[in-house]
């Protein structure tokens, strides 16, 4: 079967749950329409979680890269437009801080990606799930992974990447006690359905 590469992160920073993880988990294997779901967990470490997710893509071939991320205080599912050449922020897992640092000093300086991101929002809207699309993925891991995804994608032209930005769920917001929370059934659904509206703008 032809093959989703869908990848989440371990916790990171203050929050010690990361539903990332779990809709990973509960999607993988899954199968729709001659697609199958691998899912892999990446580390929250901006060298180690690059080579992951490249070996994971030399491991799998998939011909659509999903990488998901934890947006803590967003309230809708975002999938996300636009990854930067940057790496900025707190510290990784590792303590690694960067600071105006680039993913590939002789990068272009950002990628659009080629999900169908806009017909995602719209079945997740129609579906009753807030949702839109997001035009920053930050310059902290999310971005780092959407990027990296995002290259491979144009250096192979049959393959689709990008990122989907989460809510907390409910276990991690009661946890944090600042930011809202989604039921996590609702959030595996809401990815599911972005799966699903990948896999039907390949095979039309």
């Amino acid at each position: 079967m032809t093959k989703i590469l869908l990848t989440g992160f371990v916790p990171f920073l203050d929050y010690k749950i990361n539903p990332t993880m779990q809709i990973v988990e509960k999607l993988n294997g899954e199968k729709m329409d001659g697609y199958e779901i691998v899912g892999r967990i990446l580390s929250v470490d901006f060298q180690q979680s690059a080579q992951q997710l490249k070996q994971y893509i030399a491991e799998i071939k998939p011909q659509i890269i999903i990488s998901l991320g934890l947006a803590g205080g967003r309230f809708k599912i975002t999938p996300e437009r636009i990854a930067i050449n940057i790496k900025d922020g707190e510290a990784d897992n590792e303590g690694y801080t960067p600071v105006d640092e680039s993913i590939y000093d002789d990068g272009v300086d950002a990628y659009i990606t080629n999900l169908p991101i806009r017909n995602m929002v719209n079945r997740l809207c129609k579906e009753g799930y807030p949702a839109e699309i997001s035009n920053t993925a930050g310059t902290y891991l999310c971005n780092n992974i959407m990027y990296e995804g995002v290259v491979y994608a144009k250096q192979h032209k049959e393959v689709r990447a990008g990122f989907i930005h989460i809510p907390a769920s409910f276990d991690l917001a009661i946890q944090h006690g600042k930011i809202p929370g989604w039921n996590i059934q609702d959030l595996i659904t809401c990815i599911r359905l972005c799966i699903e509206e990948t896999v039907r703008s390949e095979n039309d």
